[in-house]
């Protein structure tokens, strides 16, 4: 008990100092900022996406491909992509402050821009709650702190309700494709796996060394799974999913329940998560019931 003890006020310890660091790193960030409303390069859409979001939308001068959402974001200037920032257009538009996606971004563009003296901070939400503290962050470097505050408590009010209306329910075993050629899904770790945890269904492949791993059919055939969940992007109904209706031996085929997602809403780390997130405890639970009138397996 003693060594427990012990342990514990050393993670308490660690803990409180890492926060500490975080929050004195901040606060030198916003007295870096000469402005109550800096001008923003963002470097990604779920970054754009939650600026605006916290009312400071009209302060992003520029942004990357893909950004589309809100409306108002297909205005935004583009400088660039996933694999190079056009680092002549950062300098020409001097922006206060620069927000990066830290795994989704080039990481040598991004630390060039740091060594050109811009304010730099990274965005990496990891998790539902992760969403809710960049939230607060952004609010509080835009400029935007009362509003930010007002959406993530919503936010986390909304993903409690969600959690408690679905966290109980009789487990399902679930598919997640996150690609079909090379067919490959989701672990502990990754983004979505916490969609299925909140929705209480089970992943046969939750322990796989990558997050992300490609597996093959034969490997899916073994699992008994009840249900295939198969997130597209408009661009891509119809055609670049994988094929399932091959393969009737599965439950999950046999019994036409094919869950399909919106892929640009469920994999994009903001507040229309929730949305995604309702949609599929909503299948799912169609799908329990699917089972229960049937005793289908």
């Amino acid at each position: 008990m003693k060594l427990t003890h012990c342990l514990a006020l050393v993670l308490s310890s660690v803990l409180f100092i890492t926060n500490a660091q975080a929050n004195n790193s901040e606060s030198k960030l916003v007295t870096a900022i000469a402005t109550d409303k800096p001008r923003i390069i963002a470097l990604a859409p779920h970054i754009v996406e939650m600026l605006f979001d916290i009312g400071a939308g009209e302060q992003i001068i520029a942004a990357t491909e893909h950004t589309d959402y809100p409306l108002a974001a297909k205005k935004i200037p583009r400088i660039g992509s996933s694999l190079r920032i056009q680092l002549e257009r950062v300098i020409e538009l001097q922006p206060d402050l620069v927000i990066a996606w830290q795994s989704g971004n080039p990481s040598d563009d991004l630390a060039r821009i740091k060594q050109l003296g811009f304010n730099v901070v990274y965005s990496q939400p990891d998790s539902f709650e992760d969403v809710a503290k960049e939230l607060r962050l952004f609010g509080k470097l835009s400029g935007h702190s009362e509003q930010a505050e007002r959406v993530a408590a919503k936010f986390l009010a909304d993903l409690a309700s969600i959690k408690q209306q679905y966290g109980q329910k009789k487990p399902l075993t679930g598919f997640y494709e996150v690609w079909s050629r090379p067919l490959t899904t989701i672990a502990k770790g990754s983004w979505p796996q916490q969609f299925l945890d909140i929705c209480s269904i089970s992943n046969p492949f939750i322990e796989a060394d990558a997050r992300y791993p490609q597996v093959n059919i034969e490997q899916v055939l073994q699992s008994h799974i009840d249900i295939v969940i198969q997130p597209l992007s408009e661009s891509q109904t119809g055609k670049d999913g994988y094929d399932w209706q091959k393969w009737s031996i599965l439950p999950a085929v046999k019994h036409q329940q094919i869950i399909t997602l919106d892929a640009d809403v469920v994999h994009r780390m903001t507040t229309r998560s929730l949305h995604a997130l309702t949609d599929l405890c909503q299948q799912a639970d169609k799908s329990r019931e699917y089972y229960q009138n049937s005793n289908g397996t």
